[in-house]
């Protein structure tokens, strides 16, 4: 893998080709990311770039009533963090992230990665956390089929028989049951790209791209790339 960057979901849109067919596209905000580390074989036993996008504000410190004790609030960057992307010369970073670029000796600390490293035509994967649909039944998790709906059946969107009480006695693991529905990392390989906004650090991918607008999306070089 040569590219990669991260960005986040802006949307979906739909624009004309030059030939005047119409594509439905997803509008990614790719970058701007900054190296933040540099792992090599010598140091870490593995080559790879660290990666940071998107500010990240430091933590509150504040006293308590008597004036003694330090309260740290939540959100915001820590002493450690504010450290490391001191020691590459950029600000804190909310998103962190890792690639094993094959090229990573060609990297600096504090090197910019915009979204002009992709190109018209150009195949990535995206992944990210899907959207989460909560509790859902066998039907909706899984496409079960339902039961009849008539005739004084009282069978209709249960999933079905889970285990025989005397063989096996049990129910087998995998079983399609109702449970937690999305919010898992999940991947799309082989995507388009189909317009490069570098001015604006816009990527627009031809179809859809997993979770909701503004989560978190990593767009790598496709894998099945031909």
């Amino acid at each position: 893998m040569k590219k990669a960057i991260l960005g986040t979901k802006v949307g979906m849109t739909q624009i004309f080709s030059d030939d005047g067919v119409l594509v439905p596209v997803t509008v990614l905000q790719a970058g701007p990311c900054y190296v933040t580390q540099i792992k090599t074989e010598e140091n870490d036993g593995y080559n790879a770039v660290q990666v940071g996008f998107v500010d990240k504000k430091d933590r509150i410190v504040t006293k308590d009533a008597n004036g003694k004790k330090e309260i740290y609030h939540r959100h915001g960057a820590t002493k450690a963090e504010k450290g490391h992307f001191a020691k590459a010369g950029v600000s804190s970073k909310r998103y962190v992230r890792e690639f094993k670029f094959e090229n990573a000796g060609d990297y600096k600390l504090a090197d910019e990665i915009k979204a002009d490293i992709f190109a018209v035509g150009d195949k990535v994967d995206a992944t990210a956390i899907s959207k989460g649909k909560g509790f859902q039944g066998a039907i909706k998790r899984h496409g079960q089929h339902r039961g009849p709906m008539t005739h004084g059946s009282k069978f209709h969107r249960h999933q079905g028989s889970n285990g025989a009480c005397s063989s096996p006695s049990r129910v087998f693991k995998g079983k399609g049951m109702p449970g937690h529905m999305g919010h898992v990392k999940a991947t799309v390989q082989n995507l388009e790209v189909i317009r490069v906004d570098a001015e604006n650090n816009l990527l627009l991918i031809k179809g859809s791209v997993p979770g909701p607008k503004k989560s978190l999306i990593t767009i790598k070089e496709s894998v099945k790339a031909n």
